[in-house]
């Protein structure tokens, strides 16, 4: 019966409890504490850091959305005069065929 056993899981778990016990006083240990707070220090700053480039990041993507809003805009504005213009001419184009057509040329109508 005992070479039935699988002496490998039970060496593996009596380490595991070996380990464990001992692992506890290690991390309530003075070095462990002092190695956690300067761990958490270094991830506070780093967090920090992230924060600030994000903000960075934001601003910059705040102002460009605005001068893509400033350029659609002008674009718009451009479009609008330029359809004006076209309508203007050729209104002034039909102005001056329909004058032809009734023989009133350089005539007010």
């Amino acid at each position: 019966m005992v070479k039935d056993w699988n002496w490998k899981k039970i060496g593996l778990f009596a380490g595991g409890v070996l380990l464990g016990s001992y692992g506890v006083k290690i991390l309530k240990s003075k070095d462990a504490k002092k190695a956690y707070t300067h761990a958490a220090a270094a991830v506070l700053r780093m967090k920090d850091e992230v924060q600030k480039d994000f903000t960075t990041l934001r601003e910059n993507i705040d102002d460009i959305q605005a001068e893509a809003g400033d350029i659609n805009e002008k674009r718009r504005q451009d479009y609008e005069a330029q359809a004006i213009e076209d309508a203007k001419a050729l209104l002034a184009e039909a102005e001056e065929a329909g004058a032809e057509e009734c023989g009133i040329e350089g005539k007010e109508i």
